[in-house]
């Protein structure tokens, strides 16, 4: 059914079985939650759920359209997850590897026994540059993972998971470049095998040519809640070089940070994370039911090292356990990005879901918009 709410310009497809995923959408927006957003679920395959309403500048006059993008930040990270199994199908790399054997100088302090899987689950102890250095630094890609193959971990590798916001992608991208056949870096991957082939409206190092098409965002007001700050804690959020600045937003978007600055639509990130699901897009099969389990296995569950939840860790996933950010199946999958999105993979129910939007909030994990967004889909089961 074509939905139309001229109050919010929310428009879009959204299956008669789900009208309360509809609903809550519109009640987010009614309730003075958003100024911009999008929402699509697809089920078995096909699209349940596909909505987009508000507006995408600063000035809030201009609509939300169906091509609107918008950074997603973390959320990345779970595209990055597929690109890396991929490499795997591909038998370019084993998650059981020491990363050392394809990147020989990051051994450096006692890092030479991590594996892929360790080092995609948060383990590698690098949370952050602890090294003092200038924001604009993370724009220099060689420097970084110099850097980080360099440095003393935080905490002794492998004996725990400790969320690392941006260090994520550098370390994901810098295995996946040089895994690659051709060394071709990560975002390349993503839009070579996957965006291109199948048209999908999804960015790891946006082209200039996208940007008219990017929302504006709007950024929280209030910090949000590290719980007790430790030196991962400081070293991942809260030093003056903790994230990328300096250099504008033209140069942010078009730089791969594949951990973090991710752009598209809703729809395209479901799309994507269908990989996550079934190994499949658009019918066209790039992961096998091995390398799906893989992927999905748990690999660290406990207290997070740097966040303030316990966080039970796949290969570059979280799992909805032990918070349920994911839905109600303890075994979904899913991640979050800084100002609420988040995508979700349930492999027991064939859903995946994505929730994209530039009015930011300071939950960093748990967002109520998306929760009421996917605790609907599975209402209307």
């Amino acid at each position: 059914m074509e939905t139309q709410i001229e109050d919010f310009g929310i428009k879009g497809y959204c299956d008669a079985a789900f009208s309360a995923v509809r609903d809550a959408f519109t009640k987010n927006f009614t309730e003075g939650l958003e100024d911009g957003a999008g929402y699509c679920v697809i089920k078995d395959g096909e699209i349940v759920v596909d909505l987009i309403g508000g507006t995408r500048d600063k000035h809030k006059t201009l609509p939300w359209e169906t091509d609107t993008l918008v950074p997603v930040f973390s959320t990345t990270k779970a595209v990055t997850a597929v690109i890396i199994a991929w490499l795997v199908e591909q038998g370019r790399l084993e998650y059981d590897q020491k990363v050392v054997e394809i990147w020989p100088e990051f051994g450096a302090h006692g890092k030479d026994t991590l594996t892929i899987a360790q080092v995609m689950s948060h383990q590698a102890g690098l949370s952050g540059i602890t090294e003092p250095m200038q924001p604009q630094d993370w724009f220099d890609w060689d420097g970084i993972v110099a850097k980080l193959a360099a440095q003393k971990p935080i905490w002794p590798p492998g004996t725990g998971s400790g969320y690392h916001p941006l260090v994520f992608g550098y370390l994901a991208g810098e295995i996946a470049c040089r895994a690659d056949a051709t060394q071709r870096t990560l975002g390349t991957i993503l839009r070579e095998e996957f965006c291109e082939p199948h048209q999908v409206d999804f960015y790891i190092g946006t082209p200039p040519s996208a940007f008219s098409r990017c929302a504006d965002l709007f950024k929280p007001r209030e910090m949000s809640d590290l719980g007790e700050i430790n030196a991962a804690t400081k070293a991942a959020f809260l030093e003056p070089w903790s994230s990328p600045g300096r250099r504008g937003t033209e140069t942010w978007r078009e730089f791969e940070l594949a951990g973090a600055n991710g752009h598209g639509t809703a729809k395209a990130l479901a799309r994507l994370m269908g990989l996550a699901l079934d190994g499949r897009l658009d019918g066209e099969t790039y992961l096998s039911p091995v390398t799906l389990n893989q992927l999905s296995q748990e690999r660290m569950c406990g207290p997070d090292l740097v966040l303030p939840f316990e966080i039970c860790y796949a290969a570059g996933l979280m799992f909805s356990k032990p918070n349920f950010f994911y839905g109600p199946n303890p075994n979904a999958l899913g991640h979050s990005g800084w100002g609420g999105s988040c995508v979700f993979i349930d492999r027991d129910t064939a859903l995946v879901g994505a929730y994209v939007m530039n009015r930011q909030s300071n939950v960093l994990l748990g967002d109520p918009r998306p929760l009421s967004l996917i605790n609907a889909v599975y209402e209307s089961l």
